[in-house]
């Protein structure tokens, strides 16, 4: 009977993101107690460990938290700074992990399941830790196990901007002496529900029967019961972000043949082009995707004149395959990538009959729609 592969989960957190954000903006406020949230009336959304050491946390209005530490300094937040490292980060990790979920704006999972036959899983994630950490500048911690809860959790043990693994058959001892609200959604009143019980580490939740738990809990007690023994089944899920569109092919065969990834890199960069104008929408960024056979993944970005047409794009394409390619090594996956998507307004750029080309696009659209994409292609795509 054949058996799954060990699942191996990656848990990424960006450690203070918002604070951390802030802190690059204005590196004076580096080693004090910050949180960003409003000053009067707000609530704090994120705040430095020197903040956190006053008993300041996520939730807290900002007026207990200036109690707390009057000295504490509150910085409104650029939220659009914000969006554009957690982009960048996401890009980083889209890069190069073969699969991953984008839980919140600084929290990511990683399936790293198989690639233990080609790397060393635990120093791939220290690597992408350290590049994530030398673009981007910000603290990011990681967590590793069978799980994602396990991961998770290491992560937090983990804090701040360090990284922790917990190996196989190792996840009751690893979580055996935590607080039982180090569980993630074991919140106030569960975790008060639990203390009334004599529970107060993870341990003792094992030493439980299901039907105790059930009792006071209902079934949530039987999933914390599970939870007490490492036990967690939730799938890595794929998701793209709203603001991008991309498409990408994995072969076969492995290829070598530079005719035919060409061709196929014009395919897809024509399929994501016709769904975009579709959408209404431009973009101003491309990106390129590679796969070897190994499971080493690599992609390369740049920026372009906000666009939605083929030949505006695919050159562009080109460039970043040539430029991010190792020649003679066969390649198991291709994808292209459109981003930073806007609502459609056409600029001029290297063409002066702007109306022309959107009327020729228009009529190559409504043939596609009418008999299928496949049915009208660049000679250039095979």
């Amino acid at each position: 009977m054949k058996t799954s592969p060990q699942r191996i989960i990656a848990h990424f957190d960006l450690d203070s993101f918002f604070v951390s954000v802030e802190i690059l903006n204005n590196p004076a406020l580096k080693g004090k107690p910050v949180f960003v949230g409003g000053a009067e009336r707000g609530v704090v959304s994120s705040c430095s460990y020197e903040a956190r050491r006053f008993g300041i946390h996520s939730g807290m209005p900002s007026k207990k938290a200036l109690q707390l530490c009057p000295q504490a300094i509150a910085v409104k937040g650029s939220y659009s700074d914000y969006s554009k490292f957690s982009r960048w980060v996401t890009n980083i990790i889209a890069s190069k992990a073969p699969l991953f979920e984008k839980a919140s704006v600084d929290e990511f999972y990683l399936d790293l399941t198989g690639m233990d036959t080609f790397f060393n899983p635990l120093q791939w994630t220290i690597d992408l830790r350290q590049q994530i950490i030398d673009e981007t500048q910000l603290p990011i911690s990681f967590g590793m196990g069978s799980n994602k809860m396990i991961a998770k959790m290491a992560t937090n043990e983990a804090k701040p901007n360090g990284y922790l693994q917990v190996p196989f058959g190792k996840e009751k001892e690893f979580l055996s002496s935590l607080p039982v609200n180090k569980i993630p959604g074991v919140g106030e009143q569960t975790h008060a529900v639990l203390k009334a019980m004599g529970i107060f580490t993870i341990n003792d939740i094992s030493l439980k029967t299901k039907e105790e738990l059930e009792e006071r809990l209902g079934k949530w007690g039987t999933d914390l019961w599970n939870k007490s023994f490492g036990l967690h089944n939730s799938e890595v899920r794929a998701c793209r972000e709203a603001k991008s569109i991309s498409s990408e092919n994995t072969f076969n065969e492995n290829k070598t043949d530079l005719v035919f990834l060409m061709s196929e890199l014009v395919r897809l960069t024509e399929k994501i082009a016709f769904d975009l104008r579709q959408d209404g929408k431009v973009a101003g960024c491309v990106a390129v995707k590679i796969r070897y056979p190994d499971f080493e993944t690599s992609s390369r970005q740049a920026s372009i004149a906000l666009t939605c047409a083929d030949d505006e794009i695919i050159p562009v394409v080109k460039e970043l395959f040539h430029k991010l390619y190792r020649k003679g090594k066969p390649v198991r996956l291709l994808g292209v990538r459109l981003s930073e998507l806007a609502n459609e307004v056409v600029q001029a750029s290297l063409f002066n009959d702007i109306e022309r080309k959107n009327d020729l696009y228009k009529a190559i659209d409504d043939v596609k729609n009418r008999f299928g994409k496949l049915k009208l292609k660049r000679a250039s795509s095979g």
